[in-house]
């Protein structure tokens, strides 16, 4: 009989949804706890203090570094947002004496220069844990971790891929899809209901899903298809130079001149971008007749990802160059990039990208789920399935209960590492996987129904612990404290972690109420009837 259209659409949503299942997983886990990178990153280093205003931050990193490099060759100032606590701060030292610039005595680079990082709020040095923070998660989610970046970037490209397939070909599978959205029956046959949890799922954020596979594909195209690149630009190094044009910076003249303040150099470049914030100063030959300012505009201060650079005299504060207008083809790029990164985004619509991305997460599980489910009644002996089955069945929990086992002990090992640790941050990636292994190790010799319960069981004490872990460990992060403080963002960590970790213990409980309807197998069923 020949294949309908909407046949091979559902072949095409079950086998690309399957192949690359687990890793997609994983991708939307960490890329979802991403969106509050900052927020992870301050729970990590219980040691920094609470968000200051850009102001404040500025002032206090330009005093410190009046105070410990007033002649430098160059400052850098990272500023912090309403959601970091800390700047950072290097400088460059001057060459030394008869020294070339960019070459030392033994032929190396002059004053790899100092940096600090600076309590935004009151300027004191601080110095945190050793701590990848939210980083490894944003990394993980499309580089992968033990291999060459280059491979986890087309390893997470084919994953997009497939994922966007698998979106596509489900939206032409089902007929129903917007019936589908209001249908949701937790009470009928497994596949019933697992199918309807999927579709409630996939359709509840399905123009997310659609935007950011599509748009994480745009971001990786540099990587997936380089030919254009290479095809008008003679190296790589050419197309970013022509991307990002760098100015170049004047000599010292060794006349003595005042800086303008930072906080003078914001203001002006906030009137130059019409209220926008900056991100990043850098200060060549501070006190010197040729100082140059530059200021780098804040990534998330617009939907396009494009921070754009201004160059002011350092003297008069005059504006010296501004970034060209860009074309058609790279605005939507930066747009595009904006869209799946969402640093433009406010709290409520971060919190609607996180949902949605959480969204995504159990629309991936319960996909897996309902492969096994589907085609469990239709093997000759349900109860003695071939192997393929099996391995697909214990990937599905190894995943779903151990990626977030995982993630939680990451967290957990930041707490319980001595601070002072030599590479803590590493071991810290470790344990995510060192979790994960033991998870699949776990579920592959216990029976399925006792491996779901068990492994989900595990990671729900691991995620909704950890509040508490925090509380005992380091008493200046914990709940109650962030409370007192009115540092509401650590608070809203605290009750996030705990409100994922009861839905966690929420399907262990399921998993063990489940009781699976009892069927006679095919072979026995057919061998009953011809006897009769």
């Amino acid at each position: 009989m020949k294949e309908t259209l909407r046949q091979s659409m559902a072949w095409l949503h079950t086998w690309s949804g399957l192949l690359f299942g687990w890793l997609i997983f994983a991708m939307f886990m960490t890329g979802t706890a991403s969106y509050f990178r900052p927020e992870i990153t301050r729970w990590m280093q219980p040691e920094t203090g609470k968000p200051a205003t850009l102001a404040v931050a500025a002032a206090n990193a330009e005093a410190h570094l009046l105070k410990v490099a007033p002649k430098a060759r160059s400052w850098t100032i990272n500023l912090p947002d309403d959601r970091e606590s800390v700047t950072r701060v290097s400088w460059r030292p001057l060459p030394e004496p008869g020294e070339r610039e960019g070459r030392g005595p033994r032929g190396r680079g002059f004053g790899r220069g100092s940096s600090a990082e600076l309590d935004a709020a009151t300027g004191a040095i601080v110095k945190p844990r050793q701590t990848r923070g939210g980083d490894f998660f944003f990394r993980m989610h499309y580089q992968m971790h033990y291999i060459p970046a280059l491979y986890g970037e087309w390893l997470a490209g084919a994953a997009a891929m497939l994922m966007l397939a698998a979106i596509i070909s489900g939206v032409i599978t089902h007929k129903r899809i917007f019936a589908d959205f209001f249908t949701f029956r937790p009470k009928k046959a497994a596949q019933r209901s697992w199918l309807d949890a999927h579709n409630l799922t996939a359709v509840l954020a399905l123009p997310f899903h659609l935007m950011i596979t599509y748009t994480g594909l745009v971001m990786l195209m540099p990587t997936l298809m380089p030919w254009g690149i290479s095809a008008n630009f003679p190296t790589e190094q050419a197309y970013y130079a022509a991307m990002f044009p760098r100015y170049k910076m004047p000599e010292r003249t060794g006349e003595a001149a005042p800086l303008i303040s930072i906080p003078q150099a914001i203001a002006r470049a906030e009137q130059v971008w019409g209220g926008g914030r900056p991100s990043m100063i850098m200060v060549e030959n501070p006190g010197d007749r040729a100082a140059r300012v530059s200021v780098v505009r804040h990534s998330g201060d617009q939907l396009a990802y494009d921070g754009g650079l201004l160059l002011f005299d350092g003297v008069t504060g005059a504006l010296l160059a501004a970034p060209p207008e860009h074309g058609p083809a790279v605005v939507t790029n930066h747009v595009m990039f904006g869209l799946h990164m969402g640093h433009f985004s406010a709290p409520v619509l971060r919190w609607f990208y996180f949902l949605a991305s959480l969204a995504g997460c159990a629309m991936v599980a319960t996909g897996l789920v309902l492969w096994t489910v589907k085609r469990r009644k239709n093997l000759p002996d349900p109860a003695r399935p071939h192997f393929g089955f099996r391995l697909v069945e214990r990937l599905n929990i190894a995943t779903i209960a151990g990626v977030p086992a995982g993630m939680a002990a990451v967290l957990w090992v930041n707490r319980l590492l001595p601070v002072e640790m030599r590479g803590r941050a590493t071991w810290e990636m470790h344990s995510f996987f060192i979790v994960w292994a033991f998870v699949i190790l776990y579920v592959c010799l216990r029976p399925v129904r006792r491996a779901w319960v068990e492994g989900l069981a595990l990671a729900a004490a691991l995620v909704a612990a950890l509040p508490l872990v925090s509380a005992i460990t380091t008493p200046d992060r914990s709940l109650l404290h962030s409370l007192m403080t009115g540092d509401m963002g650590m608070v809203a960590f605290d009750l996030t972690l705990f409100a994922l970790g009861l839905c966690l213990a929420f399907g262990a409980y399921k998993a063990g109420a489940y009781q699976p309807t009892v069927r006679q197998p095919r072979r026995r069923a057919v061998e009953a009837k011809a006897a009769a």
